[in-house]
């Protein structure tokens, strides 16, 4: 038995020719229906007894060259980033917070934060906003910017803290022989690798509120939907409203797709960087000195002629 074939057996003549069937079916069923949904939108329409052209017609598109037209969408484009920048930036402060917090040893701290970790993540992100904007009359911005930080950084804390519990107990056993606290080994010690085995989750965490700042849209703030689909179809008429739709969407497919690549590519160099390990060691044991090892470099760096040799 080959290496390739240890879980499983190799299939058959007959398993290959129903799989290459199956592809093709498939595949043929799928070039059908993007077939049938091109021909349905390019087919002229009917709307109030006037006879419209299709969705793929010149004059549909033509507002496209106009820059006032670019303009308006790159304001709307720019208050989505602003909001999604400001409320990234809150969510992750805040989830460092309530990691630290819900991994205490006090149970008087611990405890509460937990409650409170799961009261705001079964809260709907829209209810929070609307919440927001109708208690404390913050404005549209902030309504967004606020839910958005309480929500995304409750599931980055719940992230952080289950990164401190996977790591070995011999890096807090090193870090606490040097002397050092419990806070003090969890914040410089601990947390440190913990984030970097999580930063993959927090980017993908951190894809999800982009999209979620177009719930913004509820609460009057003029982030890329309000901006396309409301403003500039409501002046220029439904004539145009499936170009800003396809417009709408490739912005949004463009930013996403550009930070979930950056969310494989630090998966990637995290895998890549923690999968290093000295010869002869077992690479699913992490290294108990390797804390220890921080901590001495740390403390040569700041007094290098007192640094000590394990």
């Amino acid at each position: 038995m080959s290496a390739t074939s240890v879980l499983f057996d190799a299939p058959g003549p007959r398993a290959r020719r129903a799989s290459l069937i199956g592809s093709v079916v498939s595949l043929t069923a799928i070039t059908a229906g993007a077939a049938w949904i091109i021909w349905i939108l390019a087919a002229p329409r009917v709307s109030g007894g006037i006879t419209l052209p299709g969705m793929f017609d010149a004059s549909r598109w033509d507002i496209l060259t106009d820059p006032q037209v670019w303009g308006f969408i790159g304001t709307g484009v720019a208050a989505t980033l602003q909001a999604a920048a400001v409320a990234a930036a809150g969510a992750v402060a805040l989830g460092v917070v309530l990691s630290l917090l819900r991994s205490s040893r006090l149970p008087w701290v611990r405890i509460p934060t937990a409650i409170l970790l799961e009261f705001f993540r079964g809260m709907p992100v829209l209810l929070m906003m609307l919440f927001i904007l109708l208690v404390a009359s913050t404005g549209a911005f902030w309504a967004v910017v606020l839910a958005l930080i309480v929500y995304n950084g409750t599931l980055i804390g719940e992230a952080l803290r289950a990164g401190l519990a996977a790591l070995p107990r011999g890096q807090r056993e090193a870090a606490l022989s040097l002397g050092m606290r419990e806070f003090q080994s969890k914040l410089l010690v601990e947390f440190p690798q913990a984030l970097r085995q999580m930063l993959p989750i927090i980017v993908a965490q951190l894809v999800v509120l982009l999209k979620d700042t177009s719930l913004g849209y509820i609460v009057g703030y003029n982030e890329i939907i309000r901006s396309n689909m409301n403003n500039l179809a409501s002046f220029f008429g439904n004539r145009y409203l499936f170009t800003l739709f396809v417009v709408t969407l490739v912005i949004y497919l463009t930013i996403n797709l550009l930070l979930s690549w950056l969310a494989r590519w630090l998966s990637w160099r995290t895998a890549s960087g923690s999968g290093t390990v000295a010869a002869g060691a077992d690479p699913g044991t992490a290294d108990p000195t390797s804390a220890i090892r921080l901590v001495q470099a740390a403390s040569t760096a700041q007094h290098p002629g007192t640094g000590t040799h394990l």
